[in-house]
């Protein structure tokens, strides 16, 4: 049985962990640098876009859940239906897309269906 939780981690810890999926979507927080702010147009590093910071959605079984809530390169949020706020890291993390202090998950997956759909929460 799979289940469904938001991560907030990194382009490259996600790659990582990936195969290890039924389903994931994501979302950077923050874009590589556009190609009309680089030097003579040059391709963007692939070391940093590697270290992009990301908000997921992982559909995984729970061997997959318990061995990212181990990893320290994901930050798990709380149940999207819970009355939890999420972590002041998170919060500052997501800001720019309108998350405000004292938001939910569910919030959180409501600001971010704006720009991904599929991340909204959804149950089946």
């Amino acid at each position: 049985m799979t289940g469904k939780r938001y991560y907030l981690s990194t382009l490259s810890a996600w790659r990582c962990h990936s195969p290890r999926f039924a389903h994931s979507h994501w979302f950077a927080l923050e874009s590589p640098q556009p190609a009309n702010t680089r030097a003579n147009g040059a391709a963007p590093d692939p070391a940093a876009a590697a270290d992009t910071p990301i908000l997921l959605l992982v559909e995984a079984d729970e061997g997959a859940h318990l061995a990212l809530e181990d990893d320290p390169a994901f930050e798990p949020l709380p149940h999207p239906l819970a009355a939890k706020a999420i972590s002041e890291t998170a919060q500052k993390a997501l800001a720019q897309l309108g998350v405000s202090n004292g938001a939910t998950t569910f919030d959180v997956a409501e600001a971010l269906a704006r720009f991904h759909p599929l991340l909204r929460h959804r149950v089946f």
